[in-house]
C-alpha cells in the first residue's frame, strides 16, 4: 500500500493464470552480466543470503557501487514517494536507479523477471501486490535475502525464508473533490446516493490492479461480505453500475483534474499525497477512510533470483530497511512495515506519522487462501458487473 501524483494503477493483484495483462513489449538487449559480483574472498553477492553473509555491510556497498546501476520496474515517483526513495539511494551511494515502464502492474514485473531471464535488463527488484509476491516465491523467482532489520518486520508479514517481505501499506480511502462535489461520500452506503451520478471511480481494473482488487474487497466488508466473500463487493459496484454513479474511467491525478473522476477509491496515501499536490493546483481534495469498510494491506519486496545486479539489488532492500528509507515511505502517508518497531527505538519521524489519515481499530488481512478465492470470483465476474 502507498503515495501518488500522475501515475495510473501500479500494483496488480491477480496472478497466475488468472490475470488477464498485456505483456511488456521484450526485446533482447544482450545477455547479463557474466560477471557476478563477488568479494574479495569470492563470496558471491548472487547467492548472499544477507550482509553478514557476504562479508558485511562495507563489502555489500563497495560491490553494489562497482556495479553502479540498479535496474527496477513500476516505481511512480509520486507513488508512496519512491522518487525520494530513488533519490536518497543514488545521493547517498552513487547507484544510477533506472526505472523502467513505472506505471506497470505486478503481473508485468513478474512477465519482465521471466521473459528476461539472463538479459541485463531484467528487473533486479521487485515491488508488488502481497498475492503477487506470494505466487513469485512459488515460482522460485526470488533470491532469499533477509535485510538486517528482517527481525522486526512483524510476523505474518514476512516469507521465512527471506524472499519477500512487507514494505509498506495503507487503507482504502474514498478521495473527493470538493469543489466540485457538493457533500463528499464518507462511506460506502453514501456512493449509492443520486447525486453522485457518473461520479465513482476506481484507480484501475480490479483484475489487475492491487487498489482497485482492495476497494471491491472494502466494498465487500461495508456490505455485508468477508474476507472469505467478495461477492457483496461485486455486487455494489454491479449497483453503482446499473445506478449510474459508476464511471469505468480508470482515476489518475490527471483526470481529477480533468474533472472526470471526482470521487476516487483509492489507498490512503495515495489520495493523501494527490491532496497536497492538488492543494497547490487550487483542487480541494478530502480524503477518508470509510468507517463502514475498512480494508488494509501492504505491498511487498522482493529480489530477483536472476538479478544482473545482485549486490545493488540487496543493497537497495537494505536502505528500505533502514530508518531513513521507512521514514521516506512514511513522509508519503504510507504505513512502514517496521513503523512499531522504530516508534520503540525512537527513530520513527512523528511529525510524518501524525500526519497520517486517521483510523481506529487493528487492521486485520485476508490469508493467501482468501485473496485466492476473491481473485477467482472477481476474474468470473467483474467484467459482467460493469459492463453495459
Amino acid at each position: 500500500m502507498s503515495v501518488s501524483s500522475t501515475a495510473l494503477p501500479r500494483t496488480a493483484v491477480l496472478g497466475g493464470a488468472l490475470a488477464v495483462v498485456a505483456t511488456l513489449a521484450l526485446s533482447a538487449c544482450g545477455a547479463a552480466p557474466d560477471n557476478a559480483s563477488t568479494s574479495a574472498d569470492g563470496k558471491s553477492a548472487a547467492t548472499a543470503a544477507s550482509a553478514a553473509g557476504f562479508g558485511g555491510m562495507d563489502k555489500l556497498v563497495a560491490a553494489a557501487k562497482k556495479e553502479g546501476t540498479l535496474h527496477a520496474i513500476a516505481l511512480p515517483r509520486d507513488w508512496a514517494n519512491y522518487g525520494a526513495l530513488i533519490d536518497g539511494f543514488q545521493k547517498k551511494y552513487g547507484i544510477k536507479v533506472q526505472v523502467e515502464n513505472p506505471d506497470a502492474a505486478s503481473q508485468d514485473e513478474i512477465n519482465a523477471v521471466t521473459s528476461r531471464k539472463g538479459q541485463d535488463r531484467a528487473p533486479d527488484v521487485l515491488d508488488l501486490g502481497s498475492s503477487f509476491a506470494l505466487s513469485a516465491a512459488q515460482q522460485g523467482l526470488l533470491a532469499p535475502y533477509k535485510v538486517q532489520g528482517f527481525a522486526d518486520i512483524p510476523e505474518g508479514q514476512k516469507d521465512a525464508q527471506g524472499r519477500w517481505y512487507n514494505d509498506y501499506g495503507g487503507y482504502i480511502s474514498i478521495g473527493c473533490d470538493a469543489k466540485r462535489v457538493k457533500q463528499c461520500p464518507t462511506t460506502f452506503a453514501d456512493l449509492l446516493k443520486p447525486q453522485y451520478k457518473g461520479q465513482v471511480a476506481l484507480n484501475g481494473n480490479p483484475t489487475k490492479s492491487g487498489s482497485a482488487f482492495a476497494g471491491v474487497y472494502a466494498a465487500a466488508l461495508a456490505n455485508g461480505g468477508s474476507f472469505d466473500d467478495i461477492q457483496p463487493g461485486l455486487d455494489f459496484f454491479a449497483k453503482l453500475k446499473k445506478n449510474g454513479n459508476y464511471t469505468p474511467v480508470e482515476s489518475t491525478p490527471a483526470t481529477v483534474e480533468k474533472g472526470e473522476t471526482p470521487i476516487s477509491i483509492d489507498w490512503d496515501y495515495l489520495n493523501a499525497g494527490y491532496a497536497d499536490e492538488f492543494n497547490s493546483k487550487g483542487l480541494d481534495w478530502k480524503v477518508t477512510v470509510p468507517s463502514d469498510g475498512k480494508f488494509a494491506q501492504y505491498y511487498s519486496q522482493a529480489i530477483n533470483k536472476d538479478a544482473p545486479h545482485p549486490a545493488a539489488a540487496r543493497l537497495w532492500e537494505e536502505y528500505l530497511y533502514s530508518a531513513e528509507g521507512q521514514n521516506l515511505w512514511l513522509k508519503g502517508y504510507a504505513r512502514p512495515a517496521l513503523m512499531a518497531a522504530m516508534e520503540k527505538a525512537g527513530t520513527l519521524d512523528k511529525a510524518a506519522a501524525a500526519k497520517l489519515p486517521k483510523v481506529t481499530g487493528t487492521p486485520a488481512f485476508p490469508s493467501e487462501a482468501q485473496q485466492s478465492k476473491a481473485k477467482a470470483v472477481l476474474a468470473e465476474g467483474w467484467g459482467k458487473a460493469v459492463s453495459g
